[in-house]
């Protein structure tokens, strides 16, 4: 695997390291390529618990790398091809979906600015530790685009939809003290002490009830879109498979017997 993303996986944590630090992590198309195929590859792996998606360098991820995106812009020009936005669809749209869905909890660790479609993939993650040097920007509007990446779902489910239009239209650089304040950041921490916290907190959820936060997730995802009674079935629906797992056996055990569960992550 190339430099550009690291990955690797221990004891149950899968830890995905975006690994451009001179390009501020900008994601030119094999970061993209290899961004989405590590997702995937962590998705599927039964080995894999949690995951942690962080940085190199001072830059979670500034979103496209724009340097190369204009070369591309001007080959569309020169051919009429029109082919450059297709890393919506080819890159953008499967990261925010494998980050989304995939059945085990994602966090985000923000070790500095995350504009663009990186703010997009932190906010598409489940939980966010920042560093209080970092900060979020959406960016987009800024180079007369329109949002992906998910911003526009994630995005006024965290904060709300005025808060949402007003950061989306008028971009600007959101203080970590700031997102947490509106609901983007769940915990910021000292830069120094990012790396740690955030695997800390990952490795948490990589030794807990799997199945559980797998449910938690499509709960959280099905409620934002569905009637209360709607959502009320889902639960129940999600209830009774959470229920029958080993995990749940093994918590009732563990309560019984007053002793901490082990979790298997099924």
């Amino acid at each position: 695997m190339a430099d550009t993303v690291l990955y690797d996986v221990t004891d149950g944590l899968a830890t995905i390291t975006l690994n451009r630090p001179d390009a501020m992590n900008a994601l030119n198309i094999e970061a993209k390529v290899l961004l989405r195929d590590t997702l995937q590859e962590a998705a599927a792996d039964s080995a894999v618990r949690a995951v942690l998606l962080t940085a190199t360098g001072r830059a979670f991820c500034v979103g496209q790398d724009l340097k190369e995106h204009i070369g591309l812009l001007a080959e569309d020009r020169a051919t009429g091809s029109g082919k450059t936005m297709n890393t919506v669809r080819e890159h953008y749209n499967p990261i925010v979906t494998a980050l989304t869905e995939m059945p085990k909890p994602v966090v985000a660790g923000v070790n500095g600015v995350a504009a663009g479609a990186g703010a997009g993939f932190a906010m598409a993650a489940d939980y966010r530790v920042v560093a209080d040097s970092a900060s979020f920007n959406t960016s987009f509007a800024g180079v007369a685009l329109t949002a992906d990446s998910g911003m526009s779902w994630t995005l006024p489910r965290l904060i709300g939809q005025g808060r949402a239009a007003d950061l989306l239209l008028f971009p600007r650089n959101v203080s970590a003290q700031e997102a947490y304040e509106l609901g983007i950041a769940n915990k910021v921490v000292p830069a120094e002490e990012l790396a740690a916290e955030a695997a800390a907190v990952a490795r948490r959820l990589a030794q807990g009830p799997t199945a559980a936060y797998a449910a938690l997730k499509e709960s959280l995802a099905y409620g934002a879109g569905h009637s209360l009674v709607e959502t009320l079935g889902k639960e129940d629906e999600l209830q009774g498979r959470a229920g029958a797992s080993e995990d749940h056996r093994i918590a009732v055990e563990a309560f019984v017997k007053k002793e901490k569960p082990v979790f298997l992550g099924r």
